[in-house]
C-alpha cells in the first residue's frame, strides 16, 4: 500500500512538471523573440538552475564523487543533446509541430527500456503509448505534417530526450537524485556557455519579456521541474512516467490559448481526451472493468 502511494504521488509530481514545461514553449518563443540566441539562452538557463541548488544543497554537492561525476555526466549529454536540438529547431518551426514531434518520446521510451533492461513492456503499455501518440497528433496537427528542417532536428530531440527518461530511471535507483540533477544540470550549463561563446554572438541587450522568459526557464522549467522528475522517477516506471510528461503538449497548447489566444479546436480537444485515456490505460491497466472476486466468508 506504501508503495502504491508513493507510485501515486509520484505520478502526480511528474504531471506538474509537465504543466512547468508547457509553459516552457511559451516563454522559450518569448527569449528566441526577444533575439536571444539558442545557446545563450540554455547557457542563462542552466547556469541559473545548476548554481541555485548547488547553493542550497552544498552539503550534498561536498559529497560528488566519480561515479556520481560519471552518471550525470551520461545523464547530462541526453540532456544538452535534447535541449539544444529542441531550442535550435523552434527558429524554423511553430511551437505546435514541436510540441507534437517531442512528444513522440513517449513511443521511443519503451523501445529503449526494453534494450537496456531486456524487460518487454505488457500490453497496455503498448496501447497507452499509442494512444498519447495519436492524441498529440490530433491536438497539433492541422494539415498534415511536413518535415523542415526545425522539425527534423525536434525529431532527433525527442530521441535524446527518450534516453534522457530511461537514463535517469536507471541511474537514480542506487543514488542521490538531488546531486544526479545538480550534475546534469551543471553539464548541460557549462556545455551551453562552451557552444554558446564557440558559435553564437552574444546579445546586444535583454529587454525586459526576454528576462522573465530566461528566469522562469532557469528557476521553474529547469531547477524545480527536474528536481522533482529525478525524485519522483525514483517511485515509478519510465513507460509511465513518459506519459505523464506528455502531457506537456496538452497544457502548452492551454496555455497558447489563455496567453497566445491561439483557437482551440474540436479536433485539438479531441486529443486531450485520447492522452488522457491513454494515461488511465497505463496508470490503470483496465483494472476497474474487470470483476472483483468475492471474499469467501
Amino acid at each position: 500500500m506504501e508503495d502504491s502511494k508513493k507510485s501515486f504521488y509520484a505520478d502526480l509530481s511528474l504531471l506538474i512538471t509537465a504543466f512547468i514545461w508547457g509553459a516552457a514553449f511559451i516563454a522559450t518563443k518569448n527569449a528566441l523573440n526577444s533575439n536571444i540566441k539558442p545557446f545563450y539562452i540554455m547557457a542563462l538557463r542552466f547556469g541559473i538552475a545548476s548554481v541555485i541548488p548547488m547553493i542550497v544543497f552544498w552539503k550534498r554537492v561536498k559529497k560528488i564523487n566519480k561515479d556520481y561525476l560519471k552518471a550525470g555526466s551520461i545523464i547530462g549529454i541526453f540532456l544538452f543533446a535534447g535541449y539544444a536540438l529542441q531550442t535550435i529547431g523552434l527558429q524554423y518551426t511553430y511551437a505546435g509541430k514541436q510540441a507534437f514531434l517531442t512528444g513522440t518520446n513517449v513511443v521511443i521510451v519503451p523501445f529503449i527500456t526494453w534494450f537496456i533492461t531486456k524487460e518487454k513492456p505488457d500490453i497496455y503499455s503498448f496501447v497507452s503509448v499509442v494512444l498519447a501518440f495519436l492524441g498529440i497528433g490530433l491536438l497539433t496537427l492541422d494539415n498534415g505534417i511536413h518535415i523542415n528542417f526545425g522539425d527534423f532536428l525536434t525529431l532527433l530531440c525527442a530521441v535524446c530526450f527518450a534516453a534522457h527518461i530511461v537514463l535517469v530511471g536507471e541511474l537514480t535507483k542506487n543514488r542521490d537524485p538531488i546531486i544526479l540533477t545538480i550534475i546534469q544540470l551543471g553539464f548541460t550549463a557549462i556545455a551551453s556557455i562552451f557552444c554558446s561563446l564557440l558559435f553564437e554572438p552574444s546579445p546586444e541587450k535583454l529587454d525586459p519579456k526576454g528576462i522573465i522568459a530566461v528566469l522562469y526557464l532557469g528557476i521553474f522549467s529547469t531547477m524545480i521541474a527536474f528536481l522533482i522528475q529525478n525524485v519522483a522517477q525514483k517511485y515509478t516506471n519510465p513507460i509511465r512516467a513518459s506519459i505523464m510528461l506528455c502531457m506537456e503538449s496538452v497544457f502548452g497548447f492551454i496555455l497558447s490559448v489563455i496567453f497566445l489566444k491561439e483557437v482551440f479546436t474540436f479536433r485539438m480537444v479531441a486529443g486531450c481526451i485520447m492522452i488522457f485515456i491513454g494515461i488511465i490505460v497505463s496508470e490503470t491497466k483496465l483494472s476497474f472493468l474487470k470483476p472483483k472476486c468475492r471474499e469467501r466468508s
